[in-house]
């Protein structure tokens, strides 16, 4: 995915979110290859990649809190 805004990103399933943060940790990887052989022309494209990731995981973490929060208080 390109660059995705968070209301976005939260409509997703965490399938798909798991599944967007593989394809662009994959996408990191073949830059940073072309950037050591001289071969990459965008550079801005790695730092958007790793706010797309952060964001990801962010999300996923707010999911598992609020979960522990309905846990906690069903267990009250």
């Amino acid at each position: 995915m390109a660059t995705t805004k968070t209301r976005e990103i939260r409509q997703l399933t965490d399938e798909e979110i798991y599944q967007a943060i593989h394809d662009a940790k994959e996408e990191m990887f073949n830059l940073r290859f072309q950037w050591a052989s001289g071969q990459l022309e965008d550079y801005t494209r790695i730092r958007q990649l790793k706010k797309a990731v952060a964001r990801y995981l962010t999300i996923l973490r707010e999911r598992d809190l609020a979960a522990e929060v309905v846990q906690e208080e069903n267990n009250a």
